[in-house]
């Protein structure tokens, strides 16, 4: 459901009827799932070398708003992404924060296959606003 406008944004289609994970537990596959059916908007921009997204998503029928800025990159052939700012809603989300947050995303076994680079692709980055591709 993701559609790429020539803007540079992407929008994902509007999805009902899940909740989040329960306070205090971590979050299973299905949890994660219903998460990702409550999202209603993303938006994504490249600025210089940096990538920032905007996420719109529905809990428990209020939109939330988050938003992450950082920089694109790979390490031993898996994309990464290091946080540099985000905030949920008005509140910033402290570095140490987003950067444990962001590595657990990245090692969890279920990303992690999704983060393999392409066996011809060695590196992937932002420059002047677009995304640049080596290739081996």
């Amino acid at each position: 459901h993701l559609d790429l406008a020539g803007d540079g944004t992407s929008k994902v289609a509007p999805a009902r009827g899940a909740q989040a994970a329960p306070h205090g537990t971590n979050p299973t596959p299905q949890d994660v799932e219903q998460m990702r059916s409550n999202v209603r908007d993303v938006k994504v921009q490249l600025i210089e070398d940096r990538v920032k997204a905007y996420v719109v998503f529905d809990v428990h029928g209020k939109d939330m708003t988050l938003q992450l800025e950082g920089r694109l990159g790979t390490q031993n052939g898996y994309l990464r992404f290091d946080p540099v700012s985000g905030q949920i809603g008005s509140l910033p989300i402290p570095q140490s924060t987003l950067q444990s947050a962001m590595q657990r995303l990245m090692d969890s076994p279920e990303n992690r296959e999704k983060l393999k680079l392409p066996s011809d692709i060695s590196d992937l980055r932002i420059e002047n606003g677009e995304v640049v591709a080596s290739y081996k």
